[in-house]
């Protein structure tokens, strides 16, 4: 009995643990936030081709404390770009694995991670009144817990440097915020706990088994 307690009590703090770090809790931006974060970031990245900071700020002003899914559609310089470090020729695939390598683990420190990659194998099969396709090389979707941590990523110092590497590899690129409306696998909030629980149970009958 003893060993049953300990096996569920685990598991409960491990399931609190994991909401505690996946689930936002901290509620939507306030207008200070927003107003610190932007200064910051402005500060940080100035003025510059590719990011619009005015976006960014209608973005966090409309903030409403959910998880969202960032959309990605990047593609990949041809062939090999100058090293930002060194200005050695490099494949443009290895420079943005530089980038993707702290980035993924500075979004998985704040509660996110990837929902989807994926590598394009064909071109537009439907498309209206649109530009030709690029020649797209990567479609991404990014799971953010709030939008609190996305511009934490955005000036947060220990990652920022990683973006020359996306720059050099990235011909050409863009993003945009989506919130899922319909989604026909488990959520990680619903699934995790119930694989906690059935780990315990699967514990809890094999000490069972194994006093009888």
């Amino acid at each position: 009995m003893t060993a049953g307690i300990w096996i569920w009590g685990i598991a409960a703090l491990a399931a609190i643990a994991f909401l505690g770090w996946y689930r936002n809790w901290r509620g939507p931006l306030s207008k200070d936030e927003i107003e610190r974060y932007m200064a910051t970031a402005i500060e940080m990245h100035g003025a510059n081709e590719f990011n619009d900071f005015d976006i960014v700020r209608r973005f966090l002003e409309a903030d409403d404390g959910r998880e969202f899914v960032m959309l990605n559609l990047v593609r990949l310089a041809p062939g090999e770009v100058a090293d930002p470090e060194t200005g050695a020729p490099t494949r443009s695939g290895k420079l943005m694995q530089r980038y993707s390598r702290p980035f993924m683990q500075a979004l998985i420190r704040r509660g996110g991670h990837p929902a989807m990659v994926a590598r394009k194998v064909g071109g537009y099969v439907d498309a209206w009144r649109v530009p030709p396709d690029p020649g797209w090389t990567i479609v991404g979707f990014m799971r953010y817990r709030s939008r609190r941590d996305m511009i934490e990523l955005v000036v947060d110092p220990r990652f920022s440097s990683s973006h020359a590497f996306k720059f050099a590899a990235t011909a050409e690129t863009f993003s945009f915020p989506t919130q899922p409306v319909l989604r026909l696998y488990p959520s990680p909030v619903l699934w995790a706990p119930l694989l906690l629980a059935l780990i315990a149970a699967l514990a809890h009958l094999a000490i069972l088994l194994s006093a009888s």
